[in-house]
């Protein structure tokens, strides 16, 4: 995945600010391709205010005792400090509602507040979060982190994806797109540098997924440079989809955890959303199959049933929080438009979007699906 740093920053720039995105209008849709506009636009509208207010909360607003690395570093602890974590957490909630507002009405003060996030998170020297997850879960005294801790980044996927909508407002500078992807660029060379990025990389569960949904992220920001994408589209043929799905669509690994449930869902949802980033006209890597097996078509008719029928469900239930899913799960509607399957997206839009439980919105890598089913395509 060699590419250089300038070459990677300046054709993304080029790529977002020839982007001009209209503003949505209300349309039936079709049954495969449901208007998302027009069935989020309250819930956006109401999630974009409320943010509107909400300054800024970046690492070094958060003090982490024990992190061995500057206020700048990312740390978080699997039974203690969880500050950064959820830091992160409400950080991917507020960047995609504010854009997706932004996408619906061109209100520039949508637009400015979502720049303002950005710049304290990934611009300023001052407060900008150092571009790797080092010292994710560490269990004290040891001053390492896991690979499990990669996981915890994968809602900067979705904040990715929002910085394309962002750049026709005149609140993001041509410096301040330039710094962001500069930002994204680090860590896509963290995720493809690091021991602990590449042991998470090598999961073979979610984990694995998780990388590959955040590496796909950063690099769907270069469209004019393919290669990224193309070891990436390679890696999800040749080893994702053996190591991951069974012959008969399930996760087995997801199955023998404590939520077989959740995680299942999870992991449909991420390998999804590496199918959309990884895609383009050229190359669709929604149907991928191996010759001997099954791709992600299978895990989606495997999982539809028992997402419209929790009851079904054949395995254990989850040990927390089994009757409060399965939650709107954007692979639905993803898989809808991939498939051509009507019935997808009927269920997705019967579902609730939203969930209060801090547990559950942790795996739940995707809220605003307005910004993966709009984007520009290559």
């Amino acid at each position: 995945m060699e590419t250089t740093r300038r070459l990677f920053c300046s054709q993304a720039a080029a790529l977002l600010l020839s982007t001009r995105l209209p503003a949505q209008t209300p349309a039936t849709g079709t049954p495969t391709h449901p208007n998302v506009a027009l069935i989020d636009h309250d819930r956006i509208l109401a999630a974009a205010d409320r943010f509107l207010s909400q300054p800024p909360s970046p690492l070094t607003t958060l003090p982490a005792p024990n992190s061995p690395g500057s206020s700048r570093d990312y740390y978080s602890e699997p039974d203690g400090f969880s500050a950064h974590r959820d830091a992160l957490l409400s950080l991917a909630h507020i960047v995609p509602a504010l854009a997706s507002a932004y996408v619906l009405t061109k209100d520039e003060r949508y637009a400015r507040q979502a720049v303002a996030h950005l710049r304290a998170w990934f611009v300023s020297p001052e407060t900008s979060m150092k571009p790797s997850l080092e010292y994710a879960q560490v269990v004290p005294p040891a001053k390492a982190g896991r690979p499990e801790g990669l996981v915890e980044a994968v809602h900067l996927a979705e904040v990715a994806q929002s910085i394309p909508f962002l750049a026709s407002s005149e609140a993001f500078s041509q410096e301040d797109q330039l710094t962001t992807i500069t930002w994204f660029t680090g860590y896509l060379d963290w995720l493809n540098t690091s021991r602990t990025a590449g042991l998470a990389r090598d999961s073979r569960d979610h984990n694995g997924s998780s990388w590959l949904l955040q590496a796909a992220a950063c690099a769907r920001l270069n469209l004019k440079d393919d290669r990224p994408l193309t070891t990436l589209r390679h890696q999800f043929r040749s080893s994702t989809i053996r190591a991951q799905i069974s012959f008969d669509g399930s996760f087995p690994r997801e199955l023998t955890t404590p939520d077989p449930y959740r995680n299942s869902l999870f992991n449909l949802d991420m390998l999804a959303g590496c199918c959309e980033l990884l895609s383009t006209r050229f190359e669709n890597v929604w149907g991928y199959e191996l010759q001997d097996g099954p791709g992600i078509r299978v895990a989606v008719a495997r999982m539809f049933p028992f997402i419209g029928h929790r009851g079904s469900w054949p395995y254990k239930a989850d040990s927390a929080f089994f009757n409060a899913l399965p939650l709107r799960r954007p692979a639905l509607l993803l898989a809808a438009r991939a498939y051509s399957r009507p019935e997808y997206a009927d269920l997705w839009k019967t579902l609730p979007a939203d969930t209060s439980i801090p547990e559950l919105d942790r795996t739940f890598p995707i809220r605003q699906p307005l910004l993966w089913s709009t984007r520009s395509r290559s």
